[in-house]
């Protein structure tokens, strides 16, 4: 024997594992697959209570508007019949109509201008003064926020009042400005910037609010690298912080949207209850047509013409809504 043989060890085979067993899906639970609809069992009283609130007078709305309907068939002396589509082409027919869709499309757009412009400001305002002067601005904000639309238009009755408001006797103490027995509500336009303004003063808190709790979540780090390359204020504004705020600003605008066309009281009560055709609003249109004319199938298919006007609005703001989501 060698000293080579002597020295050499013999190893022995290595055992190969045998493979992985492949691994079997595991079949769901049935206690998961009887959560799932849980969420659905814990909606179901509100979606009643909104489909016995919501989904009846809608029902209704859809069928009065394909009918003759007025004070005989209110009163059940004549049964209501089926007119198909007449009361919408009388409507739609109406030069009156088509004024009152541009008055009531231009006075809702400047009043979501005119609320998220002060919005914005207000919140970028807010973010640069110090702590006791944002709470107290935040405080009438909530107030104003609070305030009973009723009461508020009284206030702004009495503000614009032609004989004892306090904004004409301001006016009239600027040198050459004569305000003393002004009427604002003499034209359609002035009253319906009274109006206007009234109600962007109610809406404002809400969209200051929002912002500001969407500015919290602008990164600093991004701010701060925009300026050490050279962008001002604005230049940090446009391409930092706006993009950030862009869904926040997207649904703020169409929710301002549908309440600004939805507009009734603010006009109802500041022409204590007898709108002039130079204030009719879809609204207040649709109200007149129904309860003062006591057309009610007109009043009906008015009403419906701006549910799809304001389903017009809702399909835009989804598709926005998606393309952000699809960007993100």
């Amino acid at each position: 024997m060698s000293a080579a043989d002597t020295t050499t060890a013999k190893v022995p085979p290595t055992r190969q594992s045998p493979p992985p067993a492949p691994a079997t899906a595991k079949k769901p639970s049935r206690g998961r697959s009887s959560g799932a609809g849980t969420p659905w069992l814990l909606l179901a009283p509100c979606l009643l209570i909104l489909a016995l609130v919501l989904g009846y007078p809608l029902v209704r709305l859809v069928t009065l508007s394909f009918q003759e309907f007025g004070q005989s068939q209110l009163w059940g002396f004549k049964p209501a019949e089926s007119v198909g589509l007449d009361n919408f082409t009388k409507v739609l027919g109406d030069s009156e109509f088509w004024a009152v869709v541009v008055r009531t499309v231009v006075f809702a757009a400047g009043c979501v201008i005119f609320t998220m412009v002060a919005g914005m400001l207000i919140a970028l305002l807010l973010q640069r003064v110090s702590g006791w002067v944002k709470t107290l601005v935040n405080i009438a904000l909530v107030a104003s926020w609070g305030m009973p639309i009723i009461v508020a238009t009284t206030v702004f009755k009495w503000l614009f009042d032609a004989d004892y408001g306090i904004l004409n006797a301001l006016l009239s103490k600027l040198p050459g400005v004569e305000m003393v027995g002004h009427n604002w509500f003499a034209s359609g336009p002035q009253g319906l910037a009274v109006i206007m303004l009234l109600v962007v003063w109610g809406a404002v808190p809400f969209v200051v609010i929002t912002l500001s709790a969407g500015l919290t979540q602008v990164p600093a780090e991004l701010e701060e690298a925009a300026r050490l390359d050279g962008a001002g204020a604005w230049g940090v504004f446009r391409f930092v912080t706006l993009p950030i705020l862009k869904p926040i600003i997207v649904m703020l605008t169409t929710l301002s949207v549908i309440w600004d066309m939805g507009v009734f009281p603010q006009v109802f009560v500041m022409r204590n209850g007898h709108p002039e055709a130079e204030f009719q609003l879809l609204t207040t249109y649709s109200y007149d047509r129904a309860f003062v004319v006591n057309d009610y199938a007109q009043g009906s298919a008015i009403a419906l013409l701006t549910v799809l006007l304001l389903l017009g609005v809702v399909a835009v703001y989804m598709r926005q809504m998606l393309k952000i989501g699809e960007v993100e």
